[in-house]
């Protein structure tokens, strides 16, 4: 959001949520952007997500941290435009449960010399989608849990509203 309050490309126009506790609703207060809670009925159950999506005539919906499969009806509603941010080297350390500290604990018990960030077309299947951006780091030896985070924070913030922006300018032209 901070990014794109400043950007002549993109704008949020909305922040959507199955999570009423989540920090990114105090972050869309600061920001003066509406924010949306739904449940998992709602999600899954009707079309009020879409409605509202459609109403809004959003472009492009971008997930971070959101947990839950998309529903085939949302999907159908916006093909090839909605977007995820992946803490790894997908295809590796994808699916379900592959999320947050999981995904680094698992690249450390591997020994990996490697990770990164992916950015993805999200599709029917976790972390499946076709992948749009890969931004990678490597693992020094020594380098533990917050560290790995940290250098995936860093090419999340450096990475991701590009790629949005990009996206957003290929879909306009």
């Amino acid at each position: 959001m901070e990014h794109f309050k400043r950007s002549p490309e993109a704008e949020v126009v909305l922040v959507l949520t199955n999570n009423p506790q989540a920090y990114v609703l105090q972050r869309a207060d600061n920001f003066e952007v509406p924010s949306h809670i739904f449940t998992r009925k709602e999600f899954y159950e009707s079309d009020d997500v879409i409605r509202l999506l459609k109403n809004l005539q959003v472009d492009l919906i971008v997930l971070a941290g959101f947990l839950w499969l998309v529903p085939a009806s949302l999907l159908k509603a916006f093909p090839n435009r909605i977007i995820n941010l992946h803490p790894a080297l997908l295809p590796k350390y994808g699916g379900a449960g592959m999320y947050g500290d999981n995904v680094h604990k698992a690249v450390l018990a591997n020994n990996e010399d490697e990770s990164g960030i992916t950015i993805h077309f999200v599709n029917e299947a976790y972390d499946e989608g076709e992948i749009i951006h890969q931004s990678r780091f490597k693992i020094e030896p020594g380098d533990n849990l917050e560290m790995i985070k940290f250098k995936g924070q860093q090419l999340e913030h450096m990475h991701f509203p590009r790629v949005v922006e990009n996206l957003l300018k290929k879909m306009k032209s």
